[in-house]
């Protein structure tokens, strides 16, 4: 174990250095094919990917497989990193107030699930964790349909299969088993779909973690299995999860291809996960990318991180903010002027407040609706179940009128 320590501490030291001396001019002879083969097989790069360093200034990438995000997804993925964390700072607030039972923030991990959602075409399927809210805004769904779950209203608040995206999950792991049968089933039915599963790095220690990569690579299920490892599953730092010099490594036991990649890095996240989407796309079978990043608050509004991290530690990461780093970079090419900034925030600030206006409604829920989804036909236990609850319900409202009615004859 002593030498496993040494290992991780040396190889955690090359990363760390990779995100500093990189700062050469970019590599001109990247592949421009998308959907050619990973060229070193199964094998992730033996540092993160990266394209620009923290101050946003272009870098050589390691390795040449990856092509450069076109400008205009670049410049789209910076306003849905904006948005998505104003979006994400106002839940935070909403749990403060009572109209959330809670939320798993994901501020400083912008640019894993817009990036990973803006590689997506409208036909594929996205199948998130609990911590992905900014993703499925990113996608187009509501965000009061988004929080539906977390204030606990309803499983899902919005429709998986208009949206084509799965309910979030909150058991760890359960939702790679399903990316993976159901891009199997787009597959055999030639939809040319392809399934985008998030899952953390606590999640990788589970067993449907390692059933869900196996499954895929034996029948090439087109499925990209995204991990945003953002060094702590709650309190349990990435030391106490794996012995393997990253989780990236994970894939090649399965045969399927893998990536790791700085997640704080826009550019990289994009172009590895657009490759990856054509990889699976083309019948060559899954992938695996490993995002580097960090959650900047705690677990959740119930979680205390200071118990378990220091503010050192967060300063630090607070220097590698995904959204600064790519604002600079557009700045620096002429994408991005101080209008397009200015008119990007406005934007994020409706949003908000469109989302604190609605949020302060209070819901009309039917009692009736907790039967609805349970079963697509109802088994008779869950018929009588419902009928009870129902005549409750009316013996209630018949006791409320007679009450009522004995007040107004006073």
């Amino acid at each position: 174990m002593a030498g496993s320590a040494t290992i991780r501490g040396h190889i955690a030291q090359e990363v760390t250095a990779s995100m500093t001396t990189h700062t050469s001019e970019p590599d001109t002879t990247s592949s421009t094919d998308p959907g050619s083969p990973f060229s070193r097989g199964l094998m992730p790069a033996p540092l993160p990917v990266r394209f620009l360093d923290d101050d946003g200034r272009r870098v050589q990438t390691i390795v040449d497989d990856y092509a450069e995000p076109a400008p205009e997804q670049l410049v789209e993925a910076y306003r849905r990193m904006v948005i998505g964390r104003r979006f994400d700072i106002q839940a935070t607030a909403l749990t403060k107030q009572g109209r959330l039972a809670v939320y798993p923030s994901s501020r400083g991990q912008e640019a894993c699930q817009v990036g990973a959602m803006l590689a997506l075409q409208p036909g594929d399927w996205a199948f998130p964790t609990y911590r992905e809210s900014v993703a499925l805004v990113t996608r187009g769904i509501d965000p009061i349909e988004v929080l539906t779950l977390l204030r606990g209203d309803a499983h899902c608040g919005y429709d998986p299969m208009a949206t084509r995206t799965a309910p979030q999950c909150t058991p760890l792991a359960t939702q790679l088993v399903h990316a993976a049968g159901l891009a199997h089933g787009e597959s055999r039915k030639g939809r040319g779909s392809v399934a985008l599963a998030f899952v953390g790095d606590g999640a990788t220690s589970e067993g449907d973690f390692h059933e869900a990569l196996n499954f895929a690579a034996v029948f090439k299920a087109p499925v990209v299995f995204v991990v945003q490892n953002n060094t702590y599953a709650i309190s349990v730092p990435l030391s106490k999860q794996t012995a393997a010099p990253s989780l990236s490594y994970k894939g090649i036991g399965y045969g399927v291809a893998s990536e790791q990649v700085d997640g704080n890095d826009p550019m990289a996240v994009l172009a590895v996960v657009n490759k990856a989407v054509a990889h699976a796309r083309s019948g060559k079978g899954p992938v695996l990318v490993e995002l580097h990043t960090y959650r900047l608050d705690a677990h959740t509004n119930a979680d205390d991180a200071t118990r378990y991290r220091d503010e050192a530690e967060v300063t630090g990461w607070l220097a590698r903010d995904p959204i600064a780093r790519l604002e600079a970079y557009l700045r620096s090419q002429g994408l991005l002027h101080d209008d397009a900034v200015a008119q990007v925030a406005a934007e994020a600030e409706a949003l908000a407040a469109d989302v604190r206006t609605r949020m302060n409604a209070d819901v009309q829920v039917d009692p009736l609706s907790l039967f609805d989804h349970v079963y697509a036909t109802p088994t008779p236990q869950l018929l009588e179940q419902r009928a009870l609850v129902q005549a409750e319900l009316e013996a209630e409202a018949d006791s409320a009128d007679a009450l009522a009615t004995q007040k107004e004859s006073r």
